[in-house]
C-alpha cells in the first residue's frame, strides 16, 4: 500500500507548478497499480479506503495507491517562510482540521461525550509537557552516535 499525502504543495510551491499531472494517482496508474483518491481530511473515509486497500493486497491482487487529498497547515520545515501562499489561505482551511471534524463527528452522533474529548485533551498537554521536561533535562548526545539508526543494521 502506498499512501500519498496530497497536501496541495511540494517543498516550496504549488504542486500545479512541479508535476505534469495534477493528481499524483494518474502516476500510479501509469504503472498499472490500483489507485483511489479519497478526502484525506474525512477520517472515516480514509479508514474505508484503507480496508479496501488491505483486502485488495491481501488478496494478491497487487500493490494500491492511495492519495489522501489533503492539506498542510504549517510549512514544510522549520525554514519554510511559506511565501508561497497566503495567510488568509491557511486560515481558510484550518475549519477543515480532520481531528476538529472528526471530534465534531463523534461528539454530533452521540459517540463520545465533551469531557471524554477534554480528557483527551488533557492527556495530550500533559504527555508533550513531560517530553518537553525530559529533552530539557537530558543531556546531549555523544557526537560519535551521530550515524546512529540512519541506515538499517
Amino acid at each position: 500500500i502506498f499512501l500519498c499525502e496530497n497536501n496541495l504543495y511540494a517543498m516550496g510551491t504549488a504542486w500545479e507548478y512541479v508535476s505534469a499531472v495534477q493528481q499524483m494517482s494518474t502516476k500510479a496508474k501509469a504503472y498499472d497499480i490500483t489507485a483511489e483518491i479519497v478526502d484525506g481530511q474525512d477520517v472515516l473515509a480514509m479508514y474505508e479506503v484503507t480496508k479496501r486497500a488491505v483486502e485488495h493486497c491481501k488478496s494478491g491482487k497487487g500493490p494500491y495507491f492511495i492519495e489522501a487529498m489533503t492539506y498542510r497547515f504549517r510549512g514544510h520545515s522549520m525554514a519554510d517562510p511559506e511565501t508561497y501562499r497566503e495567510k488568509d489561505e491557511v486560515e481558510e482551511r484550518r475549519s477543515d482540521d480532520p481531528i476538529i471534524l472528526f471530534r465534531d463527528q463523534l461528539l454530533e452522533f452521540n459517540k463520545a461525550e465533551q469531557a471524554e474529548m477534554d480528557a483527551i485533551d488533557q492527556a495530550i498537554e500533559d504527555e508533550i509537557e513531560r517530553a518537553i521536561q525530559f529533552a530539557d533535562e537530558s543531556s546531549f548526545p555523544d557526537p560519535s552516535t551521530i550515524y546512529d539508526h540512519v541506515y538499517g543494521e
